[in-house]
């Protein structure tokens, strides 16, 4: 399988009622701000570079960000802060990502997330969790050079660990928290959620020091254009 395939196969899954109904009410109702636009209402494959050195794995896509531009991290506050520190590191071609057609390039690195659809209230149900698991275990299998995972968020570090088949008792996270599994170095930070970000749990320079941890790891090549 190629990711293309599996982009194709996230793109048309209607595994869980909840998520598909929340969804594509949002795409419906739609904010004030975006009424004018057409939401994209479906689950989101991962996006960048097809062979990254360096793979970020997020909770789920937001519902009037993602959710709403189609591609994961595009058009809300947390891909303001998050695309903006991958621009510092060298990790994106341009510190913003406010849509699809805006050109954006990941630069030796690709984001994806934990669950594909966007939940009610951020909070997908643990069984949601797990029919979204198989689509993350083969996207980190089909970037092989990925050796370093940035788990944007406690619940993304769990999901890469049991992606990853990793053994209990797994380790803790924790922001700047490394851990090694299934051949792949886990980095824990906090997500860039608005909670977060605006109340000073997580700053700018607090993401830059992870990024730049993950380069470290990642090696010279960690930057090959998109």
């Amino acid at each position: 399988m190629s990711l293309e395939a599996l982009a194709a196969e996230v793109v048309a899954c209607r595994a869980c009622p909840r998520l598909v109904a929340w969804r594509e009410q949002v795409a419906r109702e739609r904010r004030a701000a975006f009424r004018d636009e057409d939401y994209w209402g479906r689950p989101l494959p991962g996006f960048g570079d097809p062979d990254p050195r360096i793979l970020l794995v997020g909770l789920a896509p937001a519902a009037h960000g993602g959710n709403r531009t189609g591609r994961m991290f595009t058009g809300d506050r947390s891909a303001d802060f998050l695309v903006a520190a991958m621009h510092r590191a060298g990790l994106a071609d341009r510190p913003v990502s406010v849509a699809v057609t805006d050109g954006l390039r990941l630069l030796g690195a690709r984001w994806t997330a934990a669950v594909r659809c966007a939940p009610p209230a951020n909070r997908p149900t643990p069984e949601e969790r797990d029919r979204c698991l198989g689509y993350l275990r083969r996207e980190i299998a089909l970037c092989p050079e990925a050796r370093v995972l940035v788990c944007l968020g406690g619940l993304a570090w769990d999901a890469t660990l049991r992606a990853l088949e990793a053994p209990r008792p797994r380790p803790r996270f924790g922001h700047g928290a490394e851990a090694a599994a299934g051949g792949r170095t886990l980095i824990g930070s906090y997500h860039p959620s608005q909670q977060n970000t605006f109340t000073g749990r997580l700053t700018p320079a607090m993401l830059d020091a992870v990024l730049a941890r993950a380069l470290a790891l990642a090696g010279p090549n960690g930057r090959s254009p998109a």
